[in-house]
């Protein structure tokens, strides 16, 4: 199994800066944000399902225009898969015809381009040799993390969230975890702000560290662009014993 970072970043901006999506083999993403769109066409079309965090626009950015580009080269719709709050999000806000066509009804109902499926907190979606798992997450908004198993190992992704007991006791359940991508928005001196919007900083990270029962290797995701290096710094001063690393567009799993 193979996972290829398309986006890690809280935010835009120069060559190297994208928004939230992970890449799994060729044609699963975890979430879709701007970093979808450095995908070759080709690419683009080979992509069958998606699987939504929540729905926030950094996560979602590119899932409307994605669709609109490659619906007509693939035989079968693209499948979305998210939670029943995010899937009415997506519906009643995006898809709607005031800001997006409703893809679910193009070309036609009986035949669409796009199509939802929902999923709750523990559903395991068997995808051949990988499994996604649904794991809990808490934001300002409905959300979930997922992990993902291949034959050599799994990967957890905590999508947005603050802390959560529920989130650990879901990644301790699970079997020969390898990698956890967790986010970190903001550096400690905005910790208020990361309260109130629902994400952590190294100060709440470190806690929440303490609940890990695996030895897996950590990575940062989720970094303001504008504040990147003095949260690293922190995440560093106040981690090193885990050998926390930033995670980097293009940066690819092999497992």
């Amino acid at each position: 199994m193979r996972i290829r970072v398309l986006g890690c970043s809280g935010g835009i901006g120069g060559a190297h800066l994208r928004t939230t999506s992970l890449l799994v083999d060729d044609d699963i993403l975890i979430d879709a944000g701007t970093g979808v769109g450095d995908l070759a066409l080709a690419e683009l079309a080979r992509i069958d399902h998606v699987f939504v965090t929540h729905s926030h626009l950094d996560h979602i950015a590119c899932l409307p225009l994605m669709i609109d580009t490659v619906g007509d080269l693939r035989e079968r719709p693209l499948t979305v898969w998210t939670t029943a709050a995010t899937l009415e999000v997506l519906r009643r806000h995006i898809f709607n015809w005031s800001i997006w066509p409703d893809f679910t009804e193009i070309p036609s109902v009986d035949k669409p381009f796009m199509c939802f499926r929902e999923l709750k907190v523990g559903d395991e979606i068997d995808m051949g040799s990988r499994a996604i798992r649904v794991l809990p997450a808490l934001h300002t908004v409905p959300a979930v993390g997922y992990a993902v198993r291949g034959p050599g190992g799994t990967l957890a992704f905590s999508g947005d969230t603050t802390a959560c007991d529920e989130f650990w006791a879901a990644v301790n359940a699970l079997p020969d975890l390898r990698h956890l991508i967790i986010e970190t928005a903001f550096p400690d001196r905005d910790r208020q702000l990361a309260v109130m919007s629902r994400h952590l900083c190294p100060e709440l990270l470190a806690k929440e560290l303490t609940k890990l029962r695996h030895p897996a290797q950590i990575h940062i995701t989720h970094l303001k662009p504008s504040q990147m290096d003095m949260t690293m710094r922190e995440v560093m001063d106040t981690l090193g014993e885990h050998m926390p690393r930033m995670l980097r567009n293009n940066h690819v799993f092999d497992f």
